[in-house]
């Protein structure tokens, strides 16, 4: 598979940069963010952080970009248009992925080293509400379809806790497999899915039941989850193998594998679920992966170590 055409990173966006679509993805060990294009594939921009950006998330309007600064524990809001930071809130020691909300007025951090989510107010960007955790190491917290709760995995532990955002507890817990890390809802808000990194299986949820209804037998270390707009397929990074699985969600079963870079970890998909995007750690690239078709397109080059993927 050749590589898309050589990419040059500019310092600052074009005017017509929050345009959309573009995906973002956040390179942890170059302290940066490498803005592409979808659409012709260009690196746009290359945006510099504080120190381990990890967790990405933007505004509905496009016009932020939220990222989650480990060294700094820190949640900090970049302009997509200048690269500018406009804000930032202090949300705990080491925060990882970030979630934004259905209404896109709040954000979710999951911040691994103080076993709590830290919802933080995406316009005056200060932490509003905080949830402990059950489950130790909190990597992804991931907002349901209807904002009512935030499912959360820990890494140290084999379950996903289910938090009710109204009361802030901790309603169940759903063992998944060991060592759960990406989550993924299906649009209607039935189904939830969870990679089990350390068990290499892919844990099915009821959403209504609130348990776990299937667990289906995934590849070596899988951990970034991804689902289709159209609720037909979930895509299932595996970071040992460096391949992504395509679930059939109506049958629960891989009905394809894609070859797509050393490690492949968390991924996004365009809004009109043509590409899928996964942050490749170490192959310091984005896989381009035709989300109708399951195969390979190519190959972006970005900074070091690239941890998250979001697209707007």
């Amino acid at each position: 598979m050749k590589p898309l055409r050589a990419l040059v990173a500019i310092a600052f966006l074009p005017a017509a940069a929050i345009a959309a679509p573009f995906a973002y993805v956040s390179n942890e060990g170059s302290a940066s963010l490498s803005v592409i294009d979808v659409a012709t594939g260009a690196v746009t921009a290359t945006i510099k952080t504080g120190a381990k950006p990890r967790g990405i998330a933007v505004s509905l309007d496009g016009a932020r970009v939220f990222v989650s600064e480990q060294a700094g524990n820190r949640l900090v809001a970049y302009d997509a248009k200048t690269g500018a930071e406009i804000a930032a809130a202090p949300v705990g020691k080491s925060p990882e992925a970030v979630y934004l909300s259905p209404d896109g007025k709040r954000l979710a951090v999951a911040v691994e080293e103080d076993d709590r989510v830290a919802v933080v107010d995406a316009d005056t960007m200060k932490v509003s509400r905080t949830f402990a955790t059950k489950g130790r190491n909190p990597e992804h917290s991931v907002w349901s379809p209807d904002g009512k709760f935030i499912y959360v995995s820990g890494e140290n532990t084999d379950a996903v806790d289910l938090i009710d955002v109204a009361s802030g507890e901790v309603v169940k817990q759903v063992v998944v497999g060991e060592r759960p890390r990406g989550i993924g809802f299906l649009p209607d808000g039935s189904r939830a899915y969870a990679a089990a990194e350390n068990a290499d299986r892919l844990g099915v949820i009821d959403v209504t039941r609130r348990e776990a209804i299937a667990s289906v037998p995934a590849a070596q270390r899988s951990n970034g989850i991804a689902v289709h707009p159209d609720g037909r397929h979930v895509f299932v990074s595996s970071g040992g193998k460096g391949t992504v699985q395509v679930l059939d969600t109506t049958t629960n079963k891989f009905v394809a594998e894609v070859e797509a870079c050393k490690r492949p970890w968390n991924m996004a998909i365009t809004p009109d679920g043509a590409k899928l995007y996964a942050a490749c750690g170490r192959s310091d690239a984005v896989a381009v992966i035709d989300a109708r078709a399951f195969t390979k397109l190519g190959e972006i080059a970005v900074g070091k170590l690239p941890w998250g993927v979001a697209i707007r």
